[in-house]
């Protein structure tokens, strides 16, 4: 699985799906970086079979229109310390990519992880 993190996530997040053995890429390292459009976003990540990880209301709305992009993990925790967002990411990535299988639609909240049919 291949993950794309919008600029509201921190890029450390990058090395928690990659130390577990999953492709990611943050949206600094795409050439317009932060700047990125949402739309190019959603391209990128059909282009590349990317799952757009965010907590942008906008990619909800457009999925839920369109179904664009085609997979979302929505993290819906509020104000979170990295470290504890991190640890929350990283113990929910087994039941996460396991819901990828089936599903395209994904919220995580600090109390449950949330499969959106």
């Amino acid at each position: 699985m291949k993950f794309l993190i919008d600029a509201q996530l921190p890029r450390r997040l990058v090395f928690v799906f990659r130390n577990a053995g999953y492709d990611a890429i943050h949206t600094l390292d795409l050439p317009q970086q932060n700047t990125t459009s949402d739309s190019d976003i959603t391209n990128i990540a059909i282009q590349e079979t990317r799952i757009v990880v965010t907590k942008d209301a906008d990619f909800v709305e457009s999925f839920i229109l369109s179904r664009r992009p085609p997979r979302l993990l929505v993290i819906a925790t509020g104000n979170i310390r990295n470290a504890a967002l991190e640890s929350l990411l990283l113990a929910a990535l087994p039941a996460i990519t396991a819901a990828f299988t089936t599903h395209r639609y994904l919220e995580l909240t600090r109390q449950a992880l949330i499969i959106h049919t």
